[in-house]
This record gives C-alpha cells, structure tokens and sequence, in this order.
C-alpha cells in the first residue's frame, strides 16, 4: 500500500490503545460476588467487551454474548457495577506495547489526533488521564458523546466535524467490527490490529484497508512531516 498522510487520525480506546479487560472482569466478577452468582473470568469478559459497560453488564448476567437478562435483575447489577468500576477504572488496565511509541510519532509528524471510544466519559477521560495518554488528543469522544455509538458512524463524523476535516481525508485506528462497520459507513480509511476485542473472530475477516500488528508500524503506512 502506498503510504497516506490522513488531516486527522481517529483511535480507538478499549483493545486498540488500552487492554481494559483486567479491570473489567474484576467489576463484573465482584459484582456477581454481590448477587450471589458465580464469576464469568477474564476468557469471557474478553469475549464481551467493545459495545459499552452497560452491554457488558448484561453479557455477564447470561452469561452470553447474545441475549438479555431479566430486567429486574439488571436494574440491580448494573449500579453495583458502575460504582465498581468508577473506583476500578484502570488499577489494573495495561497500555499495549507500542502504543506510545505510535503516538510520539503521530505527534512529532504534526497528526492531530482524537479519541472515540463506546465507553461513557466518566470512565474515558479518568483512563486516559491515569494512563498518560489524554494530552496526546486534540478532541475525545465517549460513549455518550452523541446519541448513538459505534458501528454507528455518528462518533467518527461528530470528532471530524470538531477537527474540521472531511471524513474522507481521515483515518480510524481500531481493533473490532465495529470500527471496520462505522469507519465505513462515516467515509474513513481503516486500519486494525489484531490483538483486540472482537467477539473472538479475526478482525481480518472484515477487511479492514491495513492490519497493523503494533501502533509502533505505522510509520511504514503513513507519511512523515515533510514526506
């Protein structure tokens, strides 16, 4: 592929800048612990992120991917999770390896950069902010931002609207289908890793424009100052 210099980069948050699934199963397992149910552990929780916390909460509740639990039954997870996870939001969270690397070099090739995740604020600027990554983005864009979440391409054209590009001069950096489906839908160029959450599929069946394996290769994709 010849290399792209896009007016902006659009990253996603959970599985693609952060591996937020320890801090995760913890809320979900004690907050199985409190209603008297046994814990699901980190394989599925991995397999149930990426479509917001309150998904989530149901997911462990069933104990499946698909389905819903009884309402009066989510009516009392759901706040015990959230208290949870207000007092768990990155105590265990990991930066993946590269990521770092891929941002100082964003930045110091003059890339403006935003953040858009399906996690709700509360939970987004606090993460980013204790994982030294928030001063990196221009603009971020949580779950609740905007009335509707990926795959919905609303949050991709809602942060192009705040940067003043055109959806088709930027580019999203994600790891599931639903950054493939809404950087689609919004015009976007794509890109993903592999190392993700995405409901246990391989994200290259979605065919994303590139497959990167680390943030840290993006130099060999994208132009530098002056290139």
């Amino acid at each position: 592929m010849e290399k792209i210099r896009p007016d902006f980069v659009l990253i996603d948050l959970d599985g693609t800048l952060i591996d937020s699934v320890p801090d995760l199963t913890y809320c979900v397992d004690e907050m199985l612990k409190q209603l008297d149910m046994p814990p699901r552990a980190e394989a599925a929780v991995r397999n149930w992120v990426g479509n917001g916390v309150e998904r989530l909460v149901r997911r462990a509740l069933i104990n499946a991917l698909e389905g819903e639990p009884d309402e009066a039954l989510f009516a009392k997870a759901y706040p015990i999770f959230l208290q949870l996870y207000k007092e768990n939001t990155s105590k265990r969270s990991q930066v993946y390896p590269g990521v770092l690397e891929g941002l100082r070099w964003l930045k110091e090739n003059d890339y403006r950069l935003s953040c858009v995740t399906n996690k709700a604020e509360a939970f987004t600027v606090p993460l980013l902010q204790d994982k030294g990554l928030y001063d990196y983005f221009d603009v971020v864009v949580s779950g609740d931002t905007c009335s509707k979440k990926k795959p919905d391409p609303a949050p991709l054209l809602y942060a192009a609207e705040q940067m003043g590009v055109s959806p088709d001069h930027a580019l999203m950096i994600g790891d599931s289908k639903s950054d493939v489906k809404a950087a689609r839908a919004a015009g976007f160029h794509i890109f993903c890793l592999p190392y993700g959450y995405n409901h246990g599929e391989d994200i290259r069946h979605y065919n994303p424009d590139v497959l990167i394996d680390s943030m840290a290769d993006l130099p060999k994709y994208l132009k530098a100052k002056g290139e």
